[in-house]
C-alpha cells in the first residue's frame, strides 16, 4: 500500500455485505489526523506531510485494521477499499461478560467483579481481564468499581449509596448496550472527569445502531441456564425518526451453585427524532426486573462434609427449591437527551434521567427459636470437637472434645443439610385437637420464624449538560455540569409469616423499652407486607462540574482537567427506636462535602509505531452513604470525624504497534487515603471491665477510619499476528495491593445503649493492618492464548491462565491491642506470646489456580441474512479454587482464637467463596 501524495482518500466496506460503513474511526497513528467515514463510507485527509505512517481503522463490533502508508509530496494517495471483518470473538464474548455479574458485597464478601467496565475493549490485556480472569474475581489495578465512572448517554449510573454501578439495571441488554467508549485509568474522557480506574460511556442514541434485526439464544450452566434476546433497529428514516427495541429473558431453576434460582427479564426502547440539522431528541427507557438466589460462604469444615457447590441458604418445600436469600431488583430507568450541533466544531448534549424502583434482599428472622441455618456452628461436629474447659478467667488449656456428640452432629447435618421449611411452618402453628385430645389439624399462632426483606425503595433524578468544542486545530475543550438528587426509603418488610398469624415487632436480644422497634407504636404485631425492625430515609444530592483542555501537536499531546463537586447527606428516622430513643427519630443534621480534582497527562509520539503516555491525578472524594452513618438502621449518628477520601494516581504507558505486533506496557501507582469502612457481625469477648460492661456477646457494627490503601503494579499486553490466520497473545498483571495505614477501629454495641449513653461507641484504638494484603482478588495474573481464524469465517482459540496472590479479608478487631486483653480481668492473657499471635494472625493466602479455556465459533451468510455460532468451555480442567472469603470476628481475643484453632476443627474458621468449576456457554444469533 505504499504510494505518494499529500491527499489521502479511502473507502471502508463491510467485508461480508460489501456495504459502506458509517462512522468508522480512521486515524493516522500518532498524528492529529482523525476522521469518521461518511454515509458512503469514505474519508479524505488533506495536506498530510510526507513520511511513513500507520493508518488505523476502528469501528464498534469490527476487527481493527492497521496498514502502513508512505506519503510523498505532490501526489494524491487513494488507498482504495478497506474491508473490515466482524469481530466475532469480541461480539460473542460481550454476551459472556454477563455470566459474571454477581455482586457479592451484600454477602459479607469483599470480592467484587468489575469486568463489566471492560466489555468490547480491543486490548489483549483488557480482553484477558474481562473474559479469562473475571471468573476468578480479578480487578484491574486492584480497584473497586466505585473508582470507575459508568455512564449511559452522559449520565452517571454509579449508585450514590455505595458508589458502584448496579450492573443488573441493564443486564441482558447486550445488543442494546454494545455502543461503548472507554478511557482506562485517568486518561481523558469527553464526558466526565472520571475516577482513577477509568470511564465507560454507553451510548443508546437510536440513530447510531446498525439497521436490522437480531435474535440470540444461549445455553449455559453458570448463573442461568438459558437466555433469549431479540433486538430490532430501524435506522434513521427520511422523516427523521429512528427507534430500537430489545427484549430478553434469562432463567435457571438452579444455577451452578446449589439452590441458586435465577429469573430475569429485560426490555429496552430508544426513540430518536431528528428535528433539523442542528437538533435531535432521544428518549431511552429500560426495565430489567430480576431476582437470583444467593449462595452461602462456607467454612472448610462445611465444604469437607459437602462440596464447593454447597449452599446452606435453601431447602425443598413441597418438592420445589426455595432459597431464603433472594436478591430482587426492579429499577426502571427513563432518560431524555437533547443533541445540539451548534456548528461543525461545537456540540452541546443535555440529558435528564428519572429512575425509581426497589432492591430487596430476603432472609429468615426468628424469635425464641433456634437458628434455621443448617450449617449453624452449634449444628456442626466442630462445636463439640473444639470444646475447652471453662477457665473462669484463668487459663486452663484443658481440651475436652466430645466425639460422641460430634458424630451425632455430623450425621444429623448430612441427613438434614438444607433449610427445613416444613419445620418452621410447624413451629408457627398450634395443634387443634378433638374432644379426645387427638390432633385434627393446625391453626396459625405467633410466628417464631418469618421470611423478611431488607428493602430499599430508591428514587433518583439526574440532569446533565456536556459541552464539546474544537476551538482550534490544536485545542479541544470539554466541559460539563450535572446534578443528582437521591431519595431512598430503607426498611424491613415481612414477606411470609410461614404459616403463622403475626410476628412481634421487637428485638429479641433485649427487653423492656429497648426491645421496641418503634416507641411511637409499641408492641406491634406485624403481618405480611408490614414494615418492622427499622425504617428510615436517606437523602443525598451531588452537584458536579468539570472542564478539560486537550492540546494536540505533531510530536506531543497533553491535557489538563479539573473538577468540583458538592455532596450533601441526611438521614431521617421514621421509627423511635427503643435503644436510641433520643437520636433515632426525625432528621439528622445535614453533612456537606466539597471536593476537588486535578489531572493531567501527555503523549509523546516517538514515531508512527511508538508512543509514551504519562498521566497523573489528585482528587478528593466524599465517602459514600453506606460508610457515612455508623448504624443507619437504628440511629442518626454520623461516623466520628467523617472526612473525604484523598486519591492520588500516576501511570506511564509505552505502546508499540505494527500490523503484526501490538504491545503495551503500563506501570502504575495509586493511593487512597482516609477511607471509611463499616461492617456488621456477631462478636464474643471483645468488651472489658474497663468499659464497665461484662456482657461480651453482641451483634455489633464496626467502623474503620483513616484507612489507607496503596496499589503498585504493571500490566503487559502483547499480540502477535503469526500469519494471516494465526494470532498469539500474552497478557500479564503484576500488583502489590496493600493496606498502607493502621486505621482506627470503633465498635457500636447496641446492647449497652441507654438514655444516658446514646452513643455506645467503643474506641478499640489502632488496628495494625499496614502491609496486610487487600483481599478478594488475584494480585498476579498471566494469560497465554492462541487463536486461529479461517478465511471461511470459522475460528477457534484457547488460553491458559495462571492467577495467584489472592488473600482472605482479615478481621481488624483481632489486630488491635485489645486482642491480647482478657475481657474478664482487663489483664493480658498470660499465655499470649508474640510468636503464637503472629501465627494466628497471619493472613491466609489462597492457592494459585490454573484455568484452561476453549472458545470457537462460525458464521454463515444465508442470502442477505447471517447466522452465528459461538461456544466456550471455561475451566476445562474443572479446577476448584477460592475467589474470596473472610475471617469470622466472633473469636475476638487471643484465648478464644487460639483454643478454636488449636482444636484442629475450629467452630469459627474462615468462610470462603468459590469459583465455578467447568462451565460451558453456547450462543446462536441470527441477524436479518
Amino acid at each position: 500500500m505504499a504510494q505518494n501524495g499529500t491527499q489521502i482518500s479511502v473507502k471502508v466496506l463491510d467485508a461480508k455485505t460489501q456495504t459502506p460503513l458509517v462512522a468508522v474511526v480512521v486515524a493516522i497513528q500518532n498524528t492529529n489526523f482523525t476522521l469518521l467515514t461518511n454515509q458512503e463510507g469514505t474519508v479524505v485527509f488533506d495536506a498530510v506531510p510526507a513520511g511513513e505512517y500507520l493508518v488505523l481503522f476502528r469501528s464498534q463490533g469490527y476487527k481493527e485494521a492497521l496498514f502502513p502508508v508512505v506519503v510523498q509530496n505532490n501526489l494524491a494517495l487513494d488507498l482504495g477499499t478497506i474491508l473490515l471483518e466482524l469481530d466475532q470473538v469480541t461480539d460473542q464474548q460481550a454476551a459472556v461478560i454477563q455470566l459474571f455479574e454477581d455482586d457479592l458485597t451484600d454477602d459479607n464478601s469483599s470480592s467484587e467483579n468489575t469486568s463489566g467496565l471492560l466489555q468490547s475493549s480491543r486490548d489483549a490485556f483488557q480482553q484477558a481481564a474481562a473474559f479469562n480472569w473475571g471468573q476468578a474475581r480479578f480487578r484491574i489495578r486492584g480497584l473497586d468499581s466505585e473508582n470507575a465512572t459508568t455512564m449511559i448517554n452522559g449520565l452517571t449510573m454509579n449508585k450514590m449509596y455505595d458508589g458502584r454501578p448496579q450492573w443488573n439495571n441493564w443486564g441482558g441488554l447486550n445488543d442494546a448496550t454494545r455502543n461503548q467508549e472507554f478511557s482506562i485509568g485517568t486518561t481523558p474522557s469527553d464526558y466526565t472527569f472520571g475516577g482513577i480506574l477509568g470511564t465507560q460511556e454507553i451510548n443508546t442514541r437510536a440513530s447510531i445502531y446498525r439497521a436490522g434485526s437480531r435474535i440470540t439464544a444461549s445455553a449455559t450452566n453458570t448463573n442461568y441456564s438459558w437466555r433469549i434476546i431479540g433486538t430490532y433497529a430501524s435506522g434513521m428514516s427520511n422523516s427523521g425518526w429512528a427507534y430500537v427495541i430489545s427484549a430478553g429473558k434469562r432463567y435457571a431453576r438452579e444455577g451452578h451453585f446449589e439452590g441458586t434460582t435465577y429469573d430475569a427479564n429485560s426490555l429496552f426502547l430508544s426513540i430518536e427524532k431528528k428535528l433539523n440539522e442542528q437538533h435531535s431528541l432521544n428518549i431511552t427507557g429500560f426495565y430489567t426486573p430480576n431476582e437470583r438466589g444467593k449462595n452461602s460462604p462456607n467454612t472448610a469444615e462445611v465444604n469437607s462434609l459437602t462440596s464447593e457447590n454447597y449452599n446452606s441458604y435453601w431447602g425443598y418445600q413441597n418438592g420445589k427449591i426455595r432459597n431464603a436469600r433472594v436478591k430482587t431488583i426492579e429499577e426502571p430507568v427513563v432518560m431524555l437527551n437533547h443533541y445540539f450541533k451548534i456548528n461543525d466544531h461545537t456540540n452541546l448534549n443535555s440529558a435528564v434521567m428519572y429512575q425509581i424502583g426497589k432492591v430487596g434482599n430476603s432472609n429468615i428472622d426468628y424469635q425464641n427459636a433456634n437458628s434455621p441455618d443448617p450449617a449453624y456452628f452449634r449444628k456442626m461436629p466442630s462445636y463439640y470437637t473444639a470444646l475447652y474447659a471453662a477457665d473462669n478467667g484463668e487459663f486452663s488449656g484443658d481440651f475436652i472434645p466430645d466425639n460422641d456428640n460430634a458424630e451425632k452432629n455430623r450425621l444429623a447435618f448430612l441427613t438434614n443439610r438444607q433449610i427445613d421449611w416444613e419445620a418452621m411452618y410447624r413451629a408457627n402453628q398450634n395443634p387443634v385437637t378433638d374432644a379426645n385430645s387427638n390432633i385434627i389439624g393446625y391453626e396459625p399462632a405467633q410466628s417464631h420464624y418469618v421470611l423478611y426483606e431488607d428493602r430499599n425503595d430508591d428514587k433518583t433524578i439526574a440532569v446533565n449538560s456536556n459541552f464539546n468544542s474544537q476551538l482550534s486545530e490544536n485545542l479541544i475543550v470539554n466541559a460539563g455540569i450535572s446534578f443528582r438528587d437521591f431519595k431512598s426509603h430503607n426498611y424491613q418488610k415481612v414477606l411470609d409469616l410461614l404459616g403463622g398469624a403475626f410476628f412481634e415487632d421487637i428485638d429479641g436480644f433485649y427487653s423492656g423499652t429497648q426491645a421496641q422497634s418503634d416507641l411511637n407504636k409499641p408492641n406491634r404485631q406485624v403481618k405480611v407486607g408490614d414494615t418492622y425492625g427499622y425504617n428510615y430515609n436517606f437523602s443525598a444530592t451531588v452537584l458536579e462540574a468539570f472542564s478539560q483542555f486537550k492540546f494536540s501537536y505533531s510530536i506531543i499531546d497533553f491535557y489538563l482537567a479539573q473538577s468540583f463537586s458538592k455532596t450533601t447527606y441526611q438521614r431521617e428516622g421514621l421509627y423511635k427506636n427503643g435503644i436510641y430513643e433520643t437520636i433515632s427519630f426525625g432528621k439528622s443534621p445535614k453533612k456537606d462535602f466539597e471536593n476537588f480534582g486535578f489531572k493531567g497527562g501527555m503523549l509523546f509520539k516517538i514515531s508512527g509505531k511508538q508512543s509514551l503516555q504519562l498521566n497523573a491525578a489528585h482528587l478528593t472524594k466524599a465517602p459514600n452513604l453506606r460508610n457515612s452513618f455508623a448504624n443507619a438502621r437504628l440511629n442518626n449518628t454520623l461516623v466520628d470525624g467523617l472526612e473525604s477520601e484523598t486519591i492520588n494516581s500516576v501511570d506511564a504507558t509505552y505502546v508499540f504497534r505494527t500490523p503484526k505486533l501490538k504491545t503495551r506496557l503500563t506501570a502504575y501507582y495509586s493511593t487512597i487515603k482516609n477511607a471509611t469502612k463499616i461492617s456488621f457481625f456477631y462478636a464474643e469477648g471483645i468488651f472489658d471491665n474497663e468499659a464497665g460492661y461484662t456482657n461480651t456477646n453482641a451483634f455489633v457494627s464496626q467502623t474503620l477510619t483513616h484507612l489507607d490503601k496503596k496499589n503498585i503494579g504493571a500490566e503487559l499486553s502483547l499480540e502477535y499476528q503469526m500469519s494471516a490466520t494465526l494470532k498469539a497473545t500474552f497478557s500479564a498483571a503484576y500488583g502489590k495491593f496493600t493496606f498502607d495505614s493502621n486505621p482506627n477501629v470503633s465498635i457500636n454495641n447496641d446492647a449497652v445503649a441507654t438514655v444516658e449513653n446514646t452513643n455506645p461507641s467503643f474506641d478499640f484504638g489502632t488496628a495494625f493492618l499496614k502491609n496486610y494484603k487487600q483481599p478478594g482478588m488475584p494480585q498476579q495474573a498471566y494469560s497465554v492464548g492462541l487463536e486461529y481464524r479461517d478465511p471461511k469465517y470459522w475460528w477457534i482459540g484457547t488460553n491458559v491462565n495462571y492467577l495467584t496472590e489472592n488473600y482472605i479479608d482479615v478481621s481488624p478487631i483481632s489486630r488491635t491491642n485489645r486482642f491480647y486483653t482478657n475481657p474478664a480481668s482487663s489483664f493480658p492473657f498470660p499465655e499470649a506470646t508474640q510468636e503464637r499471635a503472629a501465627q494466628l494472625l497471619k493472613q491466609e493466602q489462597f492457592d494459585a489456580v490454573v484455568l484452561l479455556n476453549l472458545i470457537g465459533g462460525k458464521s454463515w451468510k444465508i442470502k442477505t441474512k447471517y447466522l452465528g455460532l459461538f461456544a466456550s468451555v471455561n475451566n476445562v480442567l474443572d479446577s476448584k479454587y477460592k475467589t474470596g472469603g473472610y475471617e469470622q470476628a466472633r473469636n475476638a481475643n487471643f484465648r478464644q482464637l487460639n483454643q478454636d484453632v488449636s482444636s484442629g476443627t475450629p467452630s469459627f474458621g474462615n468462610k470462603y467463596f468459590y469459583g465455578y468449576g467447568r462451565t460451558y456457554f453456547v450462543n446462536i444469533n441470527f441477524s436479518f
